[in-house]
């Protein structure tokens, strides 16, 4: 059995004074909320401008390679990771795969850097920590990221995306020195 509308269509029905009430509030509150995810972009300093562009993974690895091979100023302890110390405004590649971040990055307090990241096999997540820095980083694809490291230390790169079974060994370091 069937209940049918007293007068015909539903849609033809007149909207009682209490949902017109209760639509005009989502709306506003849509508004509302839309409006504080522009003004946090640009008032709260939250959210990284960045850039993606594809990349042919191979391409990125001998990128990433090249730049190693010409800044290295040594090797990360007893796991053999280099550590590369780029220039102050240059362009610097780090790679993500299963499961490390490659190479150790050494940046100078004050400077700015153009941050390039990508994936060799599956998706991963970067997390700079404490900072809370916080971008997925795809395979094919070269996200690049301006940052200006503004404290001296030893920041932390941790992976927070599951990458399978060695997921909780993906962990990379930044550094930040004073200027040399």
């Amino acid at each position: 059995m069937a209940i049918q509308p007293v007068k015909g269509l539903w849609w033809n029905e007149p909207l009682h004074r209490m949902e017109l009430i209760w639509i005009f509030i989502a709306f506003l509150w849509g508004v509302v909320m839309f409006s504080a995810m522009i003004y946090w972009h640009i008032a709260g300093q939250q959210n990284l401008s960045n850039e993606a562009y594809r990349i042919d993974p191979e391409v990125f690895a001998a990128k990433a390679e090249a730049m190693t091979e010409q800044y290295q100023i040594g090797e990360e302890g007893d796991t053999g990771v280099p550590v590369v110390h780029p220039p102050p405004g240059s362009d610097v590649y780090m790679i993500a795969r299963l499961w490390e971040w490659w190479p150790v990055l050494e940046f100078e307090k004050g400077q700015s850097y153009r941050l390039h990241l990508s994936s060799m096999d599956w998706q991963h997540g970067f997390s700079l920590q404490p900072v809370n820095i916080n971008v997925q980083v795809h395979p094919n694809y070269d996200l690049v990221l301006t940052i200006t490291p503004d404290e001296a230390g030893e920041y932390t790169v941790v992976c927070n995306e599951f990458c399978g079974i060695g997921h909780h060994t993906m962990v990379g370091k930044i550094r930040v020195v004073e200027k040399q």
